[in-house]
């Protein structure tokens, strides 16, 4: 059984600590191969399942990867591509089936922005297609239509309130590996910064689950029923808010493993692989 492990051109030998994953699939007898999503030269059809890993550049390109997604045969690809339709753009964040989440305005102009934040007074701001914190911006009260403009000239952003608890708590992220709770990690942000991305300052470590396995399978489970059959793959990252955890983000796409940091993670991973291969479609 061959698998194909989609990865970017930036990452051709995949996400940091990918030497696990590799690893943890032989061990199970699945040869994989890592392959960058956008190369005209791989053959995914030749592959008994596609699963997508560090395509972590789809955000510059969203439309190109969701059409790459889309003619992949679905039966063979992890989560589908309907799921990464929906989660590519935090627009989904207004949207969460009844989980609690930070509350969220999606915004496509100056206008409407500099209204967002005088309603917050202090507010962090996201590309709507975005991730690893890249063009995350903290934004106060008093902004003009001048100054807010360059914040949505490359798009729509997302607008939530700074989450003080950030700095104390930090953010959860929890691992639902085909239906099983995987593991959680603990992530605290870099001095003066908010986001907890390694490559900004930021530190992970691998933690018992405790209190949040909850809410982490009422978010499969929430999942689940909007799609209308089980995700194979969910990452769920919390924060604490106004005294109880909520969600912050849902990744169905490619949540980075934190393989480096916990290499264990490969194994549920592999189970996953090795599972959805002997699966009839």
């Amino acid at each position: 059984m061959t698998v194909l492990l989609a990865t970017s051109g930036d990452l051709p030998q995949g996400e940091p600590g990918a030497g696990a994953l590799d690893a943890a699939l032989r061990e199970r007898g699945v040869d994989a191969v890592w392959a960058r999503w956008d190369d005209p030269a791989v053959d995914w059809a030749s592959a008994d399942l596609v699963a997508v890993r560090s395509t972590w550049d789809y955000t510059e390109r969203p439309a190109e990867f969701l059409a790459w997604a889309r003619s992949l045969d679905q039966r063979r690809l992890l989560n589908g591509a309907d799921v990464f339709g929906w989660n590519h753009d935090k627009r989904y964040l207004l949207d969460l089936d009844g989980l609690p989440g930070v509350p969220t305005a999606w915004v496509t102009s100056a206008t409407q922005l500099v209204a967002a934040v005088d309603g917050l007074g202090t507010a962090v701001v996201k590309p709507a297609v975005g991730a690893g914190g890249e063009g995350l911006t903290i934004l106060e009260a008093g902004l003009d239509e001048d100054r807010a403009a360059p914040v949505v000239a490359r798009g729509a952003v997302v607008v939530q309130p700074l989450v003080e608890s950030i700095h104390t708590r930090g953010e959860v992220s929890v691992f639902v590996l085909d239906g099983r709770i995987a593991h959680r990690f603990d992530k605290t942000p870099g001095e003066g910064d908010v986001r907890v991305n390694e490559e900004h300052g930021g530190t992970v470590q691998n933690v018992p689950v405790g209190d949040v396995s909850d809410l982490v399978l009422r978010a499969y489970a929430a999942m689940t029923a909007r799609f209308g059959r089980p995700v194979d793959y969910l990452r769920v990252d919390l924060l604490h808010w106004q005294g109880e955890w909520v969600v912050s983000e849902l990744e169905l796409i490619e949540p980075g493993l934190y393989l480096d940091v916990a290499p264990v993670n490969a194994g549920p991973f592999a189970d996953l692989v090795a599972r959805a291969l002997t699966t009839p479609g």
